[in-house]
């Protein structure tokens, strides 16, 4: 037998192909509201009727007790980092130098965080505890998108103590 076909016969042990997948997103009411009020430059939640949660962005429905969550509520852009990761590993999706923290933010006036870039300072100077604020993108580029919100930076306000978010998710 030929070198050529033994080749041929040996398993194909790893293929590397670009994948896309584009997809239209249809929003319910709860993130319907959510982002035009991010076309606005507003962080709206929802409060749980029952135990009054807060949600950002909102679910519709508590995931706590199941109540729904039909209070609308304004949320801060400013928030306390709760978690974060240093990311060293590039993506083609992410146009962020690394590395960079991605973090999760409890916003002041939310029960539950959200997920954001830290930007504006080293990554080593980022730490659980530290208060931030939003970064919007200039009025005339406003849609209804999260994308609205650029990341968040540190401001000049004390660390917030564990004590305070700690068991948050």
């Amino acid at each position: 037998m030929s070198e050529t076909h033994e080749e041929e016969k040996s398993p194909v042990k790893l293929l590397t192909t670009p994948v896309r997948c584009d997809y239209q997103y249809t929003p319910g009411m709860a993130t319907q509201k959510f982002l035009r009020g991010f076309e606005q430059g507003r962080i709206m939640g929802q409060a749980c009727d029952s135990c009054g949660k807060v949600y950002v962005p909102p679910r519709g429905a508590c995931a706590k007790c199941g109540a729904p969550t039909s209070k609308e509520v304004e949320c801060s852009n400013k928030g306390t980092v709760v978690t974060m990761t240093i990311v060293r590993v590039p993506s083609q999706n992410i146009q962020v130098e690394l590395p960079y923290v991605a973090a999760n933010v409890l916003l002041d006036g939310a029960d539950i965080t959200f997920t954001a870039l830290i930007q504006e300072c080293s990554f080593e100077d980022v730490r659980i505890g530290m208060r931030v604020e939003g970064v919007w993108k200039p009025e005339s580029e406003w849609e209804p998108s999260m994308t609205n919100l650029k990341y968040f930076r540190p401001i000049d306000e004390p660390d917030v103590p564990f004590e305070q978010f700690k068991g948050i998710s």
